[in-house]
């Protein structure tokens, strides 16, 4: 079996946070948030990262993140587009963004061939689910899937909503629904949830696990949500031409629902830190010092090979 690779999705520019978040630095020597991910993930095992991006981003991308991971790891890029669609699609008038992380994830389906990981660039993680998420997919089996998943209350922010897909396990850990949850708030130590723009609200507990898009297949997903494609898109184009999203824990959910896969839920207790909005950065700044301070990371990530 083939090594596993990371893939990271940083196509988007952050809307809420108002510009490309991806590329914003929080760490020293202009480190960006996905630097320690990368990190974390080459001192678990992997030598492989595929990012997906924006095509008109390119160059800016390699320059700010791509040549100095290049020193220490073999990478790849790839383009997500909003007209990368089946054959006899085509993208609706005024339509702007791609089509979310299920198209994201497909970018790479030309370069990945066995199994892989998956990640948001604007996300941090923590080196253990790097490290749980490896050893799974180096002991994988066919159509056995992973999940890390997270406590609600670690992973939402104090200035607005975030979106989280809302996790079922069973009692042997295995993901049995996942529920795409678009604007949850924090509240206290617990968090709400709306579906209809404010007007009402679900609670929902802060101990509830969500899931922070870090996934792991082989490649079978990217088969099985190439193939579904074209079903969303006859919704969408009829319902949502110009907004709506083929997810990624869509297509997981169908597949569980279907009996074609399963997918295994690694926990993990650590805090994320993420810049949903401008207001995040200062928190995340600090908290990438502080773990600098205590020896978890090096100053200086990707120094230059002598």
């Amino acid at each position: 079996m083939s090594k596993p690779v990371l893939v990271i999705m940083a196509a988007g520019i952050g809307s809420r946070y108002g510009g490309l978040k991806q590329l914003d630095p929080v760490g020293n020597h202009d480190q960006v948030i996905l630097d320690y991910s990368i990190y974390d993930a080459r001192r678990a095992g992997f030598e492989t990262v595929v990012f997906v991006i924006k095509e008109e981003l390119e160059e800016e991308f390699r320059a700010r993140v791509g040549r100095r991971v290049e020193r220490h790891m073999d990478v790849n890029y790839v383009f997500q587009r909003k007209d990368d669609l089946p054959k006899g699609y085509t993208v609706p008038e005024g339509r702007v963004k791609p089509w979310g992380t299920a198209q994201a994830a497909l970018a790479s389906r030309h370069v990945v061939g066995g199994p892989f990981a998956i990640i948001n660039a604007d996300d941090y993680y923590g080196q253990s689910a790097f490290q749980e998420i490896y050893n799974f997919l180096s002991n994988g089996l066919p159509c056995h899937y992973a999940m890390v998943g997270y406590r609600l209350r670690n992973t939402v922010t104090e200035h607005g909503s975030v979106a989280r897909g809302v996790c079922i396990v069973d009692q042997d850990g295995t993901l049995l629904e996942i529920h795409e949850r678009t604007a949850i708030e924090k509240d206290g130590d617990d968090a709400r949830y709306t579906e209809d723009g404010g007007r009402s609200w679900t609670a929902i507990s802060g101990g509830t696990l969500v899931s922070m898009n870090m996934w792991g297949f082989d490649r079978s997903f990217l088969e099985e949500a190439e193939a579904r494609f074209p079903t969303f898109l006859d919704k969408t184009l009829a319902e949502n031409p110009l907004k709506g999203e083929y997810f990624l824990p869509s297509v997981v959910e169908q597949l569980i629902a279907e009996g074609k896969a399963q997918v295994h839920v690694l926990r993990s207790e650590d805090k994320w830190y993420g810049v949903t909005y401008r207001e995040d950065k200062p928190g995340v700044i600090a908290a990438i010092a502080a773990m600098t301070q205590s020896g978890l990371y090096p100053d200086e990530l990707w120094p230059e090979q002598k």
